[in-house]
């Protein structure tokens, strides 16, 4: 018997269907983190031709009120934004754009604020300005059109910072991410946190155009009142390649493949030398997460670390990075690549395909992946002729701290983890010792003096539990405390107890 699955489905004609105005909600909700948003307005910039980028955030005194992203490109007239105010709208994309989608500019601002202004200006027209706000564009895509007068205004205050005859600029306001409440230094420390992050995502994901001379992004700060700049960052390259040496006198080498449907591909493959303490090697998250591909499109690095199901990252591997510029896909058969920029799913061809990668002396890719291993092996070797094995930290240590740990340490990965937890103690102890659970007790009294009036989370205070993981390796080791070990247990308790007062006098003053 033939299965009806096996017939071409019939079809009694069609409808059309348009999209609900709630769509605009979905599309709010494309997961984009706040780096990966701004980066994706930055390629809007490059794409027009941008030589000067500036990030701005403003803060009315404690309170940070947007940001406001303004660039030196060629502008758009009032045709073009209506375009690219569109949800879906697509203007035509050239063979070296960065855009895609078409939808970008909506989704990355919306994601984040609740109103998201777009004022531009061409050579030979007057600024236009469009804008999203959020409720209004959920009821029936009701895009508000700016007035002349105020889109004018916007442009002169950028006037030579840095749009000089043409750019564009983009707002957020209600920015889901900013504090609510900016009193007690929290605007501060927000804007140190977040500009660092989104400096080192710009100079990681736009390192090719960064290392240009015509090209600059910086992140200012400045207060709406008063018009005092706060800081000033110029953003600098962060190539994830830019090691002094090679970690392999034998590499860098290009592997060269074929792969279906999209032709000869070149991968460059890396071996960084072990034990490198440069930001471009370990300065963007987990060094175990950053070995494998890097994949450029048009120059933009779209994936940063990963082995796209070609294998599993593993330790031994951390050495290994490899340069992949993407072939033309424009049907996406072997290479997809997700709307935020953030990474490239690859079909199981590209995964063959690099299995019969070699290079110019015959090597296999395989040979690639055992030289890179053996130099982390060689390395971890002769460094850890001094080193004891330790503990495993757990819960309770920041993931970061973690992942250091295993890079610098051999693990006892048969033991427990070592957790930390904040307790209730007497106030002249400022730590216990659980050995049976494997649990350092902190005392909670001294909690708030430690985080400098900062709010507590489960991995907080990372500077301390890493002190006190380093100390207490031997007391939760042995089966029982020496009195040796029991007289320095008592001195760090004395020394850190003092020292922790001290800092509750200091928030007293």
């Amino acid at each position: 018997m033939v299965s009806a699955w096996q017939f071409e489905i019939p079809t009694a004609g069609s409808k059309r269907l348009p999209p609900d105005a709630r769509y605009v909600e979905a599309l709010s909700s494309q997961g984009y983190g706040f780096e990966a948003a701004i980066a994706d307005l930055v390629d809007n910039s490059i794409d027009a031709g941008a030589q000067n980028v500036v990030i701005h955030f403003l803060r009315d005194g404690e309170q940070l009120v947007s940001l406001v992203i303004v660039d030196d490109g060629k502008g758009m007239d009032e045709g073009e934004l209506d375009i690219a105010m569109t949800v879906g709208g697509r203007r035509g994309y050239g063979k070296r754009a960065l855009g895609m989608f078409g939808t970008g500019l909506k989704s990355a601002s919306l994601s984040h604020a609740n109103s998201v202004t777009v004022v531009s200006r061409t050579k030979r027209t007057r600024p236009v300005g469009r804008r999203w706000l959020m409720e209004r564009a959920k009821e029936g895509f009701e895009c508000d059109i700016i007035d002349p007068a105020y889109a004018q205004d916007f442009v002169d205050f950028y006037q030579g910072r840095p749009i000089a005859f043409q750019g564009t600029i983009v707002r957020w306001d209600g920015v889901k991410d900013f504090p609510k409440h900016g009193g007690g230094g929290q605007t501060d420390r927000y804007l140190h946190r977040t500009v660092n992050k989104l400096g080192l995502h710009l100079g990681l994901h736009l390192h090719r155009f960064l290392a240009r001379d015509d090209f600059h992004i910086t992140i200012s700060v400045q207060d709406v009142r008063t018009g005092v700049e706060y800081a000033n960052y110029g953003v600098e390259s962060l190539d994830p390649f830019a090691y002094p040496h090679p970690g392999d006198p034998g590499y860098p080498s290009s592997f060269a493949t074929d792969v279906p449907d999209v032709g000869p591909l070149r991968l460059e493959a890396h071996i960084w030398p072990p034990r490198s303490s440069l930001d471009e090697y370990k300065a963007f998250g987990a060094v175990v997460d950053r070995e494998g591909f890097y994949f450029y499109r048009n120059d933009r690095l779209v994936q940063a670390g990963g082995w796209n199901n070609f294998r599993q990252p593993e330790q031994h591997l951390a050495l290994a990075r490899v340069a992949v510029d993407l072939p033309d896909d424009p049907d996406g058969k072997v290479f997809r690549l997700t709307v935020k920029k953030e990474g490239v799913q690859a079909s199981p061809d590209f995964a063959g395909a690099v299995e019969k990668a070699v290079d110019a002396q015959g090597r296999t890719f395989a040979q690639y992946l055992a030289d890179a291993e053996r130099v982390y092996r060689e390395a971890r070797r002769h460094a850890g002729v001094a080193r004891k094995a330790a503990l495993p930290a757990g819960r309770g240590m920041d993931p970061q701290v973690r992942q250091a740990i295993e890079d610098e340490l051999p693990i006892l990965t048969h033991e427990e983890p070592l957790q930390f937890r904040w307790q209730k103690l007497p106030n002249d102890t400022f730590f216990e010792v659980d050995q049976e659970g494997h649990v350092l007790l902190l005392n909670q009294h001294y909690r708030a003096a430690l985080l400098g009036g900062r709010a507590g989370s489960v991995d907080d205070a990372p500077l301390v539990k890493s002190l006190m993981y380093l100390l207490m390796q031997d007391a939760f080791q042995r089966e029982r405390l020496g009195s040796r070990l029991k007289d320095n247990i008592e001195l760090w308790q004395s020394v850190l107890v003092a020292a922790a007062r001290a800092e509750l006098d200091r928030m007293a003053d």
